[in-house]
């Protein structure tokens, strides 16, 4: 689905694995992968300055990555010093990346940062999508766990789908993907749609269940002319808890969603997009939408 990617880790994250894994992710159809990591100044002393003590130190642990590069794989080391969301942002224009990948925990809507700042930060400034996988889990996997992994990044997604706004904007940015793409790394799609138990009243459930499935056959054939191999699912539930459920049942590899970062913290009822980002164990893949 994507072949330039920028991997970000701050060594804490558990994404410097990833420098072990570079034939799998050539397997996963990259061609192009970017490490990135960025050493705060020094600030003793009057003026901050750059260490380069910690810069040769992070290049040399990264280094890695270019010990075992196939053929038709590019790998690229990437360490600045400074402002973190400026250099992530110059060096996504640089290399003209089509996807970032960061490693943020689960947190509490209580402490204010569902992402992590950098994460948060980052999404209000890029229109390319963010791929988060969480460090917990990361870093419990054994090198064959994770080797398998970074094969299938993104061979099969979940896609919950009501036919809203944000919705269509998901659909429209995957098939632009797979338009641009030669390799064709997506396989797999499970099209999902949740009608709420406590939704809006008046309408008969089982009318809303048929529209839905309209709805959803009309995206189910769209992205089949891609060559995707499309499922489709509609019921009544919850939808943060049916989206869960089935990540479990059918094996996917992430969940793909769209939203507004502007409105993640801004919102007192959070969206289904914010509760998957907030309590989802799986890798999320986020495409921020157009501000």
């Amino acid at each position: 689905m994507f072949e330039r990617c920028l991997i970000c880790t701050d060594f804490t994250d558990s994404l410097e694995r990833l420098v072990n894994f570079i034939p799998s992710l050539g397997n996963s159809g990259l061609r192009e992968i970017v490490f990135f990591h960025n050493v705060p100044l020094w600030e003793e002393g009057e003026m901050p300055r750059i260490d380069t003590d910690q810069i040769d130190e992070a290049i040399a642990r990264l280094a890695t990555a270019k010990k075992s590069v196939p053929a038709g794989v590019e790998v690229i080391i990437e360490v600045t010093s400074g402002r973190i969301i400026e250099n992530i942002t110059k060096t996504v224009a640089k290399y003209d990346s089509e996807v970032i990948m960061v490693g943020t925990p689960i947190r509490s809507v209580l402490e204010e940062k569902i992402f992590g700042s950098t994460t948060l930060a980052l999404t209000k400034i890029t229109s390319i999508p963010i791929m988060i996988l969480r460090p917990q889990l990361i870093s419990t996997y054994t090198v064959e766990e994770l080797s398998l992994r970074c094969q299938h990044l993104w061979r099969y997604l979940l896609i919950p789908y009501n036919n809203e706004k944000n919705e269509h904007y998901l659909v429209e940015q995957i098939k632009k993907f797979l338009t641009k793409n030669t390799r064709k790394s997506l396989e797999k799609c499970l099209l999902l749609s949740i009608i709420n138990k406590g939704g809006s009243r008046g309408v008969p459930v089982e009318f809303k269940l048929k529209e839905a499935e309209v709805n959803i056959a009309q995206i189910k054939a769209e992205l089949e002319t891609f060559g995707v191999e499309i499922e489709t699912k509609v019921q009544e539930g919850n939808p943060l808890q049916e989206v869960l459920n089935a990540a479990l049942i059918y094996d996917i590899s992430g969940v793909a969603i769209a939203y507004n970062p502007s409105k993640i913290l801004g919102s007192i009822v959070p969206s289904l997009a914010t509760e998957i980002l907030q309590k989802s164990w799986f890798p999320v893949l986020f495409f921020p939408t157009k501000k």
